[in-house]
Protein backbone atom coordinates (compact mmCIF):
# COMPACT_ATOMS: atom_id res chain seq x y z
CA UNK A 1 0.00 0.00 0.00
CA UNK A 2 1.46 3.30 -0.95
CA UNK A 3 1.95 5.94 1.52
CA UNK A 4 0.05 9.23 1.55
CA UNK A 5 2.84 11.27 -0.13
CA UNK A 6 3.60 8.40 -2.84
CA UNK A 7 -0.30 7.98 -3.52
CA UNK A 8 -0.07 11.53 -3.95
CA UNK A 9 2.38 12.19 -6.08
CA UNK A 10 0.57 9.10 -8.55
CA UNK A 11 -2.39 11.72 -8.45
CA UNK A 12 -0.35 14.91 -9.30
CA UNK A 13 1.25 13.45 -12.45
CA UNK A 14 -2.18 14.43 -13.85
CA UNK A 15 -2.50 17.93 -15.13
CA UNK A 16 -5.98 18.42 -14.46
CA UNK A 17 -5.39 17.73 -10.81
CA UNK A 18 -3.19 20.68 -11.20
CA UNK A 19 -5.00 23.02 -12.85
CA UNK A 20 -8.10 21.95 -10.25
CA UNK A 21 -5.26 22.76 -7.03
CA UNK A 22 -4.34 26.41 -8.43
CA UNK A 23 -7.92 27.21 -9.64
CA UNK A 24 -9.60 25.75 -6.22
CA UNK A 25 -7.18 26.62 -3.88
CA UNK A 26 -4.92 29.65 -4.53
CA UNK A 27 -7.19 32.78 -4.46
CA UNK A 28 -5.26 34.55 -6.88
CA UNK A 29 -7.02 36.33 -10.34
CA UNK A 30 -3.45 36.04 -12.47
CA UNK A 31 -3.11 32.71 -11.41
CA UNK A 32 -6.76 32.24 -12.56
CA UNK A 33 -5.95 33.62 -16.20
CA UNK A 34 -3.17 31.66 -17.06
CA UNK A 35 -4.24 28.60 -19.99
CA UNK A 36 -3.96 25.84 -17.70
CA UNK A 37 -4.21 23.66 -21.27
CA UNK A 38 -0.36 24.25 -21.77
CA UNK A 39 0.74 22.56 -18.51
CA UNK A 40 3.73 20.51 -19.17
CA UNK A 41 5.32 17.87 -16.13
CA UNK A 42 8.86 18.41 -15.40
CA UNK A 43 10.98 16.60 -14.35
CA UNK A 44 12.31 16.86 -10.91
CA UNK A 45 15.26 14.87 -10.49
CA UNK A 46 18.55 16.89 -10.12
CA UNK A 47 22.17 15.91 -9.12
CA UNK A 48 23.62 18.33 -6.99
CA UNK A 49 26.92 19.91 -7.69
CA UNK A 50 27.99 18.14 -4.44
CA UNK A 51 27.20 14.78 -7.25
CA UNK A 52 24.21 13.67 -4.55
CA UNK A 53 20.85 12.76 -6.12
CA UNK A 54 17.79 14.72 -5.38
CA UNK A 55 14.13 14.10 -6.20
CA UNK A 56 11.36 16.82 -5.48
CA UNK A 57 7.92 15.44 -5.55
CA UNK A 58 6.35 16.90 -8.21
CA UNK A 59 6.97 19.94 -11.11
CA UNK A 60 4.90 21.71 -13.65
CA UNK A 61 5.21 24.47 -15.90
CA UNK A 62 2.16 26.48 -17.73
CA UNK A 63 3.02 28.92 -20.28
CA UNK A 64 2.48 33.04 -19.42
CA UNK A 65 1.25 35.43 -21.99
CA UNK A 66 1.81 35.11 -25.68
CA UNK A 67 5.84 34.16 -25.29
CA UNK A 68 6.68 30.86 -24.57
CA UNK A 69 7.58 32.27 -20.68
CA UNK A 70 7.14 29.88 -18.41
CA UNK A 71 5.93 30.13 -14.48
CA UNK A 72 7.48 26.82 -12.52
CA UNK A 73 4.71 25.06 -10.01
CA UNK A 74 7.34 22.98 -7.25
CA UNK A 75 4.48 20.90 -4.79
CA UNK A 76 5.91 18.83 -2.10
CA UNK A 77 3.40 16.55 -0.45
CA UNK A 78 3.41 16.40 3.42
CA UNK A 79 1.07 13.60 5.47
CA UNK A 80 3.16 14.93 8.59
CA UNK A 81 4.47 18.01 10.04
CA UNK A 82 8.20 18.98 9.09
CA UNK A 83 9.90 21.52 11.65
CA UNK A 84 12.63 22.85 8.36
CA UNK A 85 10.03 22.33 5.72
CA UNK A 86 10.86 26.24 4.61
CA UNK A 87 14.80 25.17 4.40
CA UNK A 88 14.11 21.79 2.43
CA UNK A 89 11.70 24.08 -0.22
CA UNK A 90 14.75 27.07 -0.90
CA UNK A 91 16.97 23.77 -1.18
CA UNK A 92 14.30 22.07 -3.72
CA UNK A 93 13.63 26.09 -5.39
CA UNK A 94 18.18 26.02 -5.53
CA UNK A 95 18.17 22.94 -7.40
CA UNK A 96 15.18 23.61 -9.69
CA UNK A 97 17.11 26.48 -10.66
CA UNK A 98 20.05 25.17 -10.88
CA UNK A 99 19.13 22.23 -13.10
CA UNK A 100 17.13 25.28 -15.74
CA UNK A 101 20.36 27.01 -15.82
CA UNK A 102 22.12 23.76 -17.06
CA UNK A 103 19.58 22.99 -19.53
CA UNK A 104 19.65 26.63 -20.53
CA UNK A 105 15.82 27.48 -20.02
CA UNK A 106 16.07 31.02 -19.04
CA UNK A 107 14.73 34.20 -20.30
CA UNK A 108 16.18 36.24 -23.27
CA UNK A 109 17.79 38.68 -20.72
CA UNK A 110 19.44 35.58 -18.41
CA UNK A 111 16.80 36.10 -15.81
CA UNK A 112 15.29 33.19 -13.96
CA UNK A 113 11.73 32.03 -15.21
CA UNK A 114 9.41 32.20 -11.13
CA UNK A 115 8.95 29.81 -9.49
CA UNK A 116 5.80 29.10 -7.16
CA UNK A 117 6.57 26.46 -3.95
CA UNK A 118 3.91 24.63 -2.56
CA UNK A 119 3.04 22.36 0.51
CA UNK A 120 0.05 20.44 0.47
CA UNK A 121 -0.42 18.73 3.77
CA UNK A 122 -3.11 16.32 4.35
CA UNK A 123 -1.66 15.31 7.51
CA UNK A 124 -3.89 14.77 10.80
CA UNK A 125 -2.03 17.20 12.83
CA UNK A 126 -2.32 21.03 12.65
CA UNK A 127 0.45 22.28 10.84
CA UNK A 128 2.94 23.97 13.08
CA UNK A 129 6.41 24.40 10.50
CA UNK A 130 7.46 27.91 9.70
CA UNK A 131 5.99 28.77 6.33
CA UNK A 132 8.96 31.30 5.43
CA UNK A 133 12.87 30.18 5.92
CA UNK A 134 13.55 33.54 7.87
CA UNK A 135 11.66 32.12 10.59
CA UNK A 136 13.99 29.69 11.20
CA UNK A 137 16.64 31.99 11.58
CA UNK A 138 17.11 34.53 14.72
CA UNK A 139 16.90 38.49 14.32
CA UNK A 140 20.48 39.70 14.58
CA UNK A 141 21.78 43.00 15.37
CA UNK A 142 23.35 45.35 12.25
CA UNK A 143 24.39 44.60 8.86
CA UNK A 144 24.00 40.51 9.56
CA UNK A 145 20.21 40.89 9.40
CA UNK A 146 19.83 42.32 5.95
CA UNK A 147 21.63 39.40 4.33
CA UNK A 148 19.45 36.84 6.22
CA UNK A 149 17.97 34.19 3.48
CA UNK A 150 14.10 34.92 2.93
CA UNK A 151 11.76 32.40 1.15
CA UNK A 152 8.10 31.21 1.32
CA UNK A 153 6.21 28.66 0.37
CA UNK A 154 2.39 28.07 0.15
CA UNK A 155 1.01 26.14 2.58
CA UNK A 156 -2.58 23.90 1.05
CA UNK A 157 -3.67 22.43 4.40
CA UNK A 158 -6.32 20.01 4.17
CA UNK A 159 -7.65 20.23 7.58
CA UNK A 160 -8.16 24.34 6.82
CA UNK A 161 -11.54 23.10 4.74
CA UNK A 162 -14.71 21.70 5.93
CA UNK A 163 -17.37 18.88 4.65
CA UNK A 164 -19.68 21.77 3.56
CA UNK A 165 -16.95 23.83 1.97
CA UNK A 166 -15.56 21.29 -0.62
CA UNK A 167 -19.18 19.38 -1.28
CA UNK A 168 -20.53 22.24 -3.67
CA UNK A 169 -16.93 22.32 -5.60
CA UNK A 170 -17.08 20.16 -8.99
CA UNK A 171 -13.46 20.08 -8.72
CA UNK A 172 -11.22 17.38 -8.68
CA UNK A 173 -8.56 18.24 -5.74
CA UNK A 174 -11.96 18.80 -3.78
CA UNK A 175 -13.10 15.26 -4.15
CA UNK A 176 -9.89 13.80 -3.10
CA UNK A 177 -9.84 16.08 0.12
CA UNK A 178 -13.17 14.89 0.82
CA UNK A 179 -12.39 10.96 0.74
CA UNK A 180 -8.92 11.90 2.56
CA UNK A 181 -11.58 12.25 5.73
CA UNK A 182 -14.60 10.61 7.29
CA UNK A 183 -18.09 11.31 5.39
CA UNK A 184 -20.66 9.02 5.48
CA UNK A 185 -21.68 6.35 3.06
CA UNK A 186 -24.48 8.29 1.19
CA UNK A 187 -21.66 11.12 0.59
CA UNK A 188 -19.55 8.90 -0.77
CA UNK A 189 -21.63 7.07 -3.37
CA UNK A 190 -22.88 10.47 -4.59
CA UNK A 191 -19.24 11.67 -5.15
CA UNK A 192 -18.24 8.94 -6.78
CA UNK A 193 -21.54 9.13 -9.06
CA UNK A 194 -20.37 13.10 -9.18
CA UNK A 195 -16.80 12.11 -10.54
CA UNK A 196 -17.96 9.42 -13.28
CA UNK A 197 -20.56 12.26 -14.48
CA UNK A 198 -17.79 14.71 -14.37
CA UNK A 199 -14.95 12.67 -16.34
CA UNK A 200 -17.56 10.37 -18.30
CA UNK A 201 -15.15 11.29 -21.50
CA UNK A 202 -11.92 10.25 -19.29
CA UNK A 203 -11.21 6.66 -19.40
CA UNK A 204 -7.60 7.64 -17.99
CA UNK A 205 -8.30 10.16 -15.28
CA UNK A 206 -11.04 7.51 -14.24
CA UNK A 207 -9.41 4.80 -14.15
CA UNK A 208 -6.31 6.19 -11.80
CA UNK A 209 -8.47 7.81 -9.54
CA UNK A 210 -10.75 4.79 -9.23
CA UNK A 211 -6.87 2.96 -7.86
CA UNK A 212 -6.35 5.81 -5.75
CA UNK A 213 -9.87 5.70 -4.38
CA UNK A 214 -9.63 1.82 -4.08
CA UNK A 215 -6.25 2.11 -1.96
CA UNK A 216 -7.61 5.08 0.13
CA UNK A 217 -10.66 3.46 1.44
CA UNK A 218 -9.17 0.29 2.48
CA UNK A 219 -6.21 2.05 3.87
CA UNK A 220 -8.67 4.07 6.52
CA UNK A 221 -9.58 2.53 9.84
CA UNK A 222 -13.07 4.60 9.52
CA UNK A 223 -13.92 2.91 6.31
CA UNK A 224 -12.18 -0.60 6.71
CA UNK A 225 -13.39 -2.09 3.46
CA UNK A 226 -12.15 -4.65 1.49
CA UNK A 227 -12.72 -4.26 -2.21
CA UNK A 228 -10.90 -6.18 -5.42
CA UNK A 229 -8.63 -4.68 -7.82
CA UNK A 230 -10.62 -2.14 -10.24
CA UNK A 231 -10.46 -0.17 -13.58
CA UNK A 232 -13.07 2.12 -13.73
CA UNK A 233 -15.09 4.73 -11.42
CA UNK A 234 -17.97 3.08 -12.01
CA UNK A 235 -16.75 -0.47 -10.70
CA UNK A 236 -15.61 0.79 -7.33
CA UNK A 237 -19.39 2.40 -7.20
CA UNK A 238 -20.76 -0.60 -7.96
CA UNK A 239 -18.80 -2.89 -5.20
CA UNK A 240 -19.26 0.03 -2.66
CA UNK A 241 -22.84 -0.42 -2.83
CA UNK A 242 -22.78 -3.13 -1.11
CA UNK A 243 -19.87 -2.90 0.98
CA UNK A 244 -21.39 0.51 2.26
CA UNK A 245 -24.52 -1.34 3.01
CA UNK A 246 -23.09 -3.47 5.31
CA UNK A 247 -21.13 -0.97 6.62
CA UNK A 248 -24.24 0.86 7.78
CA UNK A 249 -25.85 -1.82 8.96
CA UNK A 250 -22.79 -2.58 11.31
CA UNK A 251 -22.82 1.03 12.04
CA UNK A 252 -26.39 1.39 13.57
CA UNK A 253 -25.91 -2.48 15.39
CA UNK A 254 -23.01 -1.34 17.38
CA UNK A 255 -24.57 1.67 17.93
CA UNK A 256 -27.73 -0.10 19.45
CA UNK A 257 -25.89 -2.62 21.10
CA UNK A 258 -23.56 0.23 22.97
CA UNK A 259 -27.03 1.91 23.81
CA UNK A 260 -28.34 -1.05 25.56
CA UNK A 261 -24.95 -1.92 27.42
CA UNK A 262 -25.42 1.97 28.95
CA UNK A 263 -28.84 1.26 29.83
CA UNK A 264 -28.13 -1.98 31.70
CA UNK A 265 -24.86 -0.03 33.48
CA UNK A 266 -27.57 2.61 34.83
CA UNK A 267 -30.01 0.21 36.10
CA UNK A 268 -27.27 -1.77 37.93
CA UNK A 269 -25.85 1.48 39.58
CA UNK A 270 -29.19 2.65 40.38
CA UNK A 271 -30.30 -0.69 42.14
CA UNK A 272 -26.63 -1.36 43.27
CA UNK A 273 -24.99 1.86 43.54
CA UNK A 274 -20.89 1.02 42.66
CA UNK A 275 -20.84 -1.98 40.08
CA UNK A 276 -17.32 -4.03 40.67
CA UNK A 277 -14.59 -4.15 37.80
CA UNK A 278 -15.45 -7.50 37.16
CA UNK A 279 -19.36 -7.09 36.48
CA UNK A 280 -18.42 -4.13 33.86
CA UNK A 281 -15.62 -6.04 31.65
CA UNK A 282 -18.38 -8.84 31.74
CA UNK A 283 -20.95 -6.37 29.94
CA UNK A 284 -18.19 -5.27 27.80
CA UNK A 285 -17.68 -8.75 26.55
CA UNK A 286 -21.29 -9.54 26.01
CA UNK A 287 -23.54 -10.15 22.90
CA UNK A 288 -26.76 -8.59 22.54
CA UNK A 289 -28.71 -11.22 23.09
CA UNK A 290 -26.65 -11.71 26.53
CA UNK A 291 -27.22 -8.19 27.69
CA UNK A 292 -30.82 -8.03 26.91
CA UNK A 293 -31.55 -10.92 28.97
CA UNK A 294 -29.00 -8.95 31.93
CA UNK A 295 -31.88 -6.11 31.37
CA UNK A 296 -34.76 -8.17 31.82
CA UNK A 297 -33.42 -9.53 35.17
CA UNK A 298 -32.20 -6.24 36.43
CA UNK A 299 -35.59 -4.64 35.58
CA UNK A 300 -37.01 -7.54 37.54
CA UNK A 301 -35.69 -6.67 41.08
CA UNK A 302 -32.50 -9.40 41.63
CA UNK A 303 -29.84 -9.39 42.91
CA UNK A 304 -26.18 -8.88 40.96
CA UNK A 305 -25.52 -12.38 41.70
CA UNK A 306 -29.20 -13.68 40.24
CA UNK A 307 -28.66 -11.52 37.39
CA UNK A 308 -25.17 -12.36 36.23
CA UNK A 309 -25.32 -16.53 37.50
Amino acid sequence: MPNDDSSYKFLFSIPEMVRDLVLGFIPDPWLHSLDFTTLEKVSGSYVSEDFKQREDDVVWRVKVGEDWVYLYLLIEFQSSVDKYMALRMMVYVGLLYQDLIKQGVTLENGQLPPVLPIVLYNGSAKWTAATNVAELIPTVPGLVQQFKPSLNYLLIDENRYSEAELAPLKNLVAAVFRLEHPIDQHSIKQLLLSLSEWLVDRPDIRRMLAIWIRATLMKKPNYGILLNEVNDLDEVRVMLSDKLEEWAKEYIAEGRQEGEMLALQKQLSRKFGAIPVSITEKIAKASPEQINVWLDRAFDGLSLEEIFQ
